[in-house]
């Protein structure tokens, strides 16, 4: 079965990360310090709590499959989940996309294609509490992100901005 993810991940990986726009915030969370300035962004700060984050979404898709016990895991639904919140982008309008992350809110998330996601964002919603700087979009790309290295495949550097 973990073939078959390796496989779903890395087959999906590209387009999942197309919306990837990561934030760095400072220590204190009111001195925001945003990815397209990250020459003044203090690095290890800006890595630790990137890496804290991925770390958490980590031990989530290891407790959900233990908790399952059949071989999946949420996987192949966080891909699924940074690929869809991606996937709405418009590029002639420059509209959709991860950007707010919408798709927690109707109408996109009663669209058939966001069917069942609705699982994965409520999964995420711990992280999220502890970590409340990191935005949902972030949180919903950096979920697929690592969800694709968890399963085996490469790991993956977004466009950060």
């Amino acid at each position: 079965m973990l073939s078959a993810a390796r496989f779903s991940a890395a087959r999906y990986a590209g387009p999942a990360v197309v919306g990837v726009g990561l934030t760095w915030y400072g220590v204190n969370h009111h001195n925001v310090v945003h990815a397209k300035d990250a020459k003044t962004a203090p690095e290890n700060v800006a890595e630790g709590f990137v890496k804290s984050v991925k770390q958490s979404i980590a031990e989530l898709i290891e407790t959900d499959a233990e908790k399952r016990g059949d071989g999946t895991s949420f996987t192949g639904t966080f891909v699924r989940l940074a690929w869809h919140c991606a996937g709405t982008y418009i590029k002639e309008t420059n509209e959709g996309g991860c950007d707010g992350a919408r798709m927690r809110f109707d109408p996109e998330a009663g669209w058939s294609a966001n069917a069942g996601l609705e699982r994965a964002r409520t999964a995420l919603e711990p992280i999220k509490q502890k970590y409340p700087q990191i935005s949902y979009a972030d949180l919903y790309s950096l979920a697929g992100v690592v969800a694709v290295e968890e399963a085996g495949g490469p790991a993956i550097w977004g466009r950060l901005g």
